[in-house]
C-alpha cells in the first residue's frame, strides 16, 4: 500500500492536471496579419546597349551582392558580417527575447518547491505561569524541530492572461529576429553603396587630375609663346586661373574619398587609421543585367522592416488581452505537504505527515482605476502599432518605387553622359590644334576644357549611380534574406 503523502501528492496532482484541461478561452483581440495592399508598380524600361532586364515576380538572391563580380566588395562584406558590433548587438537581443519568451511559457505550468529546515526553538513559560504552575524553572527545554515540505502551486489562467503574455513574447522574438535580419540588410546594402561612393570618388579624382594635368600643358605652352611674344601675358593669367580653378575642386573630392573611406572601415566594425579598404573603381563593379522586381504582396512578407513592424502591432494586440485579464478574478491553487519531527530519526514517520489545500480567488474592486487606465493605454498603444504599420508599408513601397524610377533613366543619362565626354572630347582636341595653328582664340580652348571636365565627371557621376540605384532596389525587396543561413535556428521559431 502507498504511503498517505505520495497518495496525497497523486491526487492533488491529478486535480491540477483536470483544471488545467479545463482554463477558459482567452480574452483580448486575437491577432491576424495585415494583407498585402493593392499596389502597383512601374516595371523600368531601358533600351539599347547596356540595358538592364526587369524580370517581375523573379526571385531575390541571398547574395545578391555578387551579382556585382568583384571579389573585393565581397570580401568587404564578408568582413562587416563577421565584425559588425551592430549585428552582435542585434544577435544578443534576439537570444534575450527567446529567453524572456522561455521564461514566460514556464509561467503556464505548476511551480514545485522543496524546502527542509531544522529549527532550535526555546518556548516562553509565560502562558504556564497564567495557570500557576510556574517552579522558577523552564518548563519546557529548548528543543529542535525538524521540518521538510514539499509545494506545489498553481495559477489557473482562466481568462488567458498568461498566454497572451506567451503569445506577446513570442511576438517579441520574431520582432527581434526581423530586427537582425534587418541589420543584415542594412548593413551589406551600406556596404555595397559605400564601395560604389569610393570608386566614383576615385573616378572624379582621375578626372580632375587628368583636366589639371591638361590645364598645366597648355599654361606651359602659353608660357613659351609669351617669351616670344605670341601670346599676352593677360592669356598666361587667364590660364593660370583656370589651372587654379582646376585645382581647387581636387581638395573637397579627396576629403569626400577620405571620409568615405573611413566610412567603408567602420561598416566593417574596424577603426579610422587602420588597413584601407581595398582600391575599388567603377570598371571594377558589373552592372547586375537581370535584375528580379518582386510582386506587391511578395514585398510584405520579405521587407523585414514590415515583418518588424507586424511583430511589433502582435506584441500590442497580445498586450491588450494582458490588460483585459487584469481586471478579471484569478484563481489559485496550491498545496503543500511535508514533515515535522524533534528528531531526524522520526522525521518519515508517519505520525509526522502533514498537508494543506488552499485555494484561493481574488478580484479587483478598487484599483483608483489604474487596471483600466491601462487597458485604454493598451488599447491605444495598439492603434500606434497599427497606424505605424500602415506607415512603413507605405515607405517600403515608396523606396521600391523611387528606386524603380531612378532605374528607369539611369541608362539614358548614361548614354547622353557619355555620348556628351565623347563630343567633348573630339572638341576639345580639334580646338587645342587649331589654337597651335593660331585658327582659335585662348578662350575657346578655355571653354572646351570646362565643358570635357564637366562631361567626364557627369560620366562618372552617372556610371555610379546606375550601380547606386540597382543596390538600392535590392535591399528595397528585402535583400533575398530567406535564402541565408547567416541566424541560427532559435527554439522558437524557424526562419522561412
Amino acid at each position: 500500500m502507498k504511503p498517505a503523502g505520495f497518495r496525497i501528492l497523486c491526487g492533488l496532482g491529478l486535480g491540477l492536471g483536470q483544471l488545467m484541461m479545463l482554463q477558459g478561452c482567452e480574452v483580448g483581440p486575437d491577432y491576424h496579419t495585415p494583407g498585402a495592399p493593392a499596389a502597383k508598380l512601374s516595371m523600368p524600361q531601358q533600351n539599347g546597349a547596356g540595358a538592364q532586364n526587369f524580370i517581375q515576380g523573379a526571385d531575390v538572391e541571398g547574395d545578391w551582392w555578387h551579382l556585382f563580380q568583384s571579389k573585393a566588395l565581397d570580401g568587404m562584406v564578408r568582413t562587416g558580417l563577421a565584425n559588425s558590433p551592430n549585428l552582435a548587438a542585434a544577435q544578443a537581443s534576439l537570444v534575450e527575447a527567446e529567453e524572456n519568451l522561455r521564461a514566460a511559457g514556464g509561467m503556464l505550468l505548476p511551480s514545485v518547491a522543496f524546502s527542509a529546515q531544522a529549527e532550535r526553538q526555546q518556548p516562553s513559560d509565560a502562558g504556564l505561569a497564567s495557570f500557576g504552575s510556574s517552579t522558577g524553572t523552564r518548563a519546557i527545554p529548548p528543543y529542535t524541530l525538524y521540518t521538510s515540505s514539499l509545494t506545489v502551486s498553481y495559477a489557473l489562467d482562466l481568462w488567458g492572461e498568461a498566454r497572451r503574455d506567451v503569445e506577446g513574447k513570442a511576438a517579441q522574438t520574431e520582432y527581434q529576429r526581423d530586427e537582425l535580419e534587418a541589420a543584415y540588410l542594412t548593413l551589406t546594402g551600406n556596404i555595397v553603396t559605400g564601395a560604389v561612393q569610393v570608386a566614383s570618388l576615385r573616378g572624379q579624382i582621375e578626372a580632375t587630375n587628368k583636366v589639371i594635368a591638361d590645364d598645366a600643358q597648355m599654361l606651359k605652352i602659353l608660357q613659351a609663346q609669351q617669351a616670344v611674344g605670341g601670346a599676352s601675358g593677360a592669356q598666361v593669367l587667364q590660364q593660370q586661373a583656370q589651372l587654379a580653378q582646376a585645382q581647387a575642386t581636387l581638395p573637397p573630392l579627396q576629403q569626400a574619398l577620405a571620409q568615405a573611406q573611413n566610412q567603408l572601415v567602420a561598416y566593417e566594425g574596424g577603426l579610422p587609421g587602420g588597413a584601407a579598404p581595398p582600391a575599388i573603381t567603377l570598371d571594377d563593379l558589373a552592372l547586375p543585367q537581370n535584375v528580379p522586381v518582386s510582386l506587391p504582396s511578395n514585398i510584405v512578407a520579405q521587407r523585414p522592416d514590415i515583418r518588424a513592424a507586424a511583430a511589433q502591432l502582435h506584441v500590442a494586440s497580445a498586450n491588450v488581452g494582458v490588460a483585459t485579464a487584469q481586471l478579471l478574478p484569478q484563481i489559485t491553487l496550491s498545496a503543500e505537504i511535508g514533515r515535522s519531527s524533534l528528531t531526524p530519526g522520526t522525521l518519515f514517520t508517519p505520525s509526522t505527515l502533514l498537508w494543506n489545500l488552499v485555494a484561493g480567488l481574488s478580484q479587483p474592486v478598487f484599483q483608483g482605476g489604474t487596471l483600466l487606465a491601462q487597458r485604454k493605454s493598451a488599447i491605444a498603444a495598439l492603434h500606434v502599432a497599427g497606424a505605424q504599420y500602415q506607415d512603413t508599408v507605405v515607405t517600403a513601397f515608396q523606396n521600391v518605387a523611387d528606386a524603380l524610377s531612378a532605374l528607369q533613366y539611369d541608362q539614358d543619362e548614361l548614354n547622353e553622359a557619355m555620348a556628351a565626354r565623347e563630343a567633348a572630347e573630339q572638341s576639345l582636341q580639334l580646338t587645342q590644334a587649331q589654337y597651335r595653328l593660331g585658327g582659335e582664340p585662348l578662350t575657346a580652348v578655355l571653354t572646351a576644357q570646362t565643358t570635357y571636365q564637366q562631361a567626364v565627371l557627369a560620366e562618372v557621376k552617372a556610371k555610379a549611380a546606375r550601380l547606386s540605384d540597382t543596390a538600392a532596389l535590392y535591399v528595397a525587396l528585402g535583400g533575398g534574406w530567406w535564402h541565408r543561413n547567416d541566424v541560427a535556428q532559435s527554439c522558437c521559431g524557424v526562419v522561412p
